[in-house]
């Protein structure tokens, strides 16, 4: 550790449960006190006591109001007029420009040509103004800071400043308040703005509680931070609220100081777990409000027996990634399979093959053949058939009758 970070880590943090008592007074009665409830089915599948945190049923559908807001009731006047200004391509964008529109403060969005459509015009239609600029964020924020220069707005950081942490710590003062025999939080981890407000609320309020970060595989620049290794940080994941490259100069020394582990997650888990909460709590989140779900079932024996509360932090999610996640999830159970099936291409070969089907019971979606791009012979042909069985069962059930009746058949498996 260098000089400048150790002095960093002897510093008192900028932001007390003081600050975070203050900053839920202040943003109360425009902010919806979200529920936290037991999930029984949960905690029967994983051997632990899960609580839920409903984070997604804010306005905007994420827990990022309340920093937001917080921010926006300590400008002075004169800021207020000439307004905010913010890089943010999620929900620090709809937070921001929703509650300035309520306050009257005029909000300014710089956003990366890549982001979609879809979030820009919801920024949009909470009255902020959206320059689209760059095809990375690092590129929208170096704009959006050469804005803020030029025409005199206030920057309002998603994560590295002390009256957005105090903002989010409220989550945990209403968490513990509606259930304080929790005993673990897990809370996501991006640029580390939830996790550095939360903790600090909950140690001031338990200070045994045990506090564990998770992070997307694919980005763990907090993680590398903690554990004193440079791990690469890209790729396309499904959490992309929590995929930051750079952790915050701030927000390190909260976690730094707070947390008792940090810890990854992959593509996988993060899919399974926002289907499981669709099926089983009638919920929708994003992949980073899956997170915490999917460290619990990733690293099962860290939590056995616990009493841990999670926090779904958003539910803004594109409909059709949703759609992708949930098949891909029917896929890996077997209640979604696409077999490819070897036949001889004459007369009444797929009426045969789907006999087979008929008797045992399983549903055809789809079929496509191809005769040409194969390397089978001339008179061969490959089948593809989407069916949907009742599970895994089922599914091998059907595998063994056409194998039986004779045919070559494999699965295409999902990644």
């Amino acid at each position: 550790m260098n000089t400048l970070a150790k002095i960093e880590s002897a510093l008192p943090l900028p932001v007390t449960v003081d600050d975070i008592l203050a900053a839920r007074t202040r943003i109360a009665g425009a902010i919806v006190k979200t529920p936290t409830l037991i999930s029984q089915t949960l905690s029967d599948m994983l051997g632990c006591k899960v609580y839920l945190k409903f984070e997604n049923l804010q306005f905007t559908a994420a827990y990022k109001e309340r920093g937001a807001l917080n921010r926006l009731l300590q400008l002075d006047d004169a800021s207020k007029a000439k307004g905010v200004i913010a890089a943010s391509a999620g929900n620090h964008a709809q937070g921001l420009a929703y509650h300035g529109k309520r306050l009257g403060v005029p909000v300014t969005i710089v956003m990366p040509t890549t982001t979609p459509i879809i979030k820009v015009t919801q920024t949009r239609s909470h009255g902020a103004t959206v320059v689209q600029f760059g095809e990375k964020f690092d590129d929208a924020y170096a704009h959006a800071r050469e804005l803020e220069a030029q025409q005199g707005l206030t920057f309002v950081h998603p994560f590295d400043e002390p009256d957005i942490i105090a903002g989010q710590g409220t989550v945990a003062l209403e968490m513990l308040e509606d259930a304080p025999e929790i005993d673990t939080l897990v809370i996501p981890i991006g640029g580390g703005g939830l996790f550095s407000g939360m903790g600090t609320a909950a140690r001031a309020m338990k200070p045994d509680i045990r506090l564990i970060g998770v992070q997307a595989e694919l980005y763990p620049s907090m993680y590398g931070f903690m554990k004193s290794t440079d791990l690469a940080c890209d790729g396309d994941t499904l959490a992309e609220g929590i995929a930051v490259k750079q952790p915050g100069s701030v927000t390190r020394r909260f976690v730094e100081r707070l947390a008792d582990d940090i810890l990854l997650v992959n593509e996988r888990r993060l899919e399974e777990s926002l289907s499981l909460l669709l099926q089983i709590e009638k919920t929708v989140v994003e992949g980073a409000g899956a997170a915490g779900l999917a460290a619990l079932l990733t690293h099962r024996d860290q939590f056995a027996g616990r009493r841990v509360g999670l926090v779904l932090t958003g539910g803004n999610i594109d409909t059709r990634l949703l759609a992708n996640v949930l098949l891909r999830d029917l896929a890996r159970s077997g209640r979604l399979a696409r077999l490819r099936i070897i036949l001889q291409d004459r007369p009444g070969a797929l009426f045969n093959v789907a006999r087979i089907f008929d008797q045992e019971a399983v549903n055809i979606l789809e079929l496509s053949h191809q005769r040409i791009f194969t390397n089978l012979p001339a008179k061969g042909l490959s089948l593809d058939v989407e069916c949907e069985t009742r599970d895994r069962d089922h599914l091998q059930n059907l595998l063994g009758a056409l194998r039986a009746a004779g045919y070559e058949v494999a699965p295409i498996e999902v990644a």
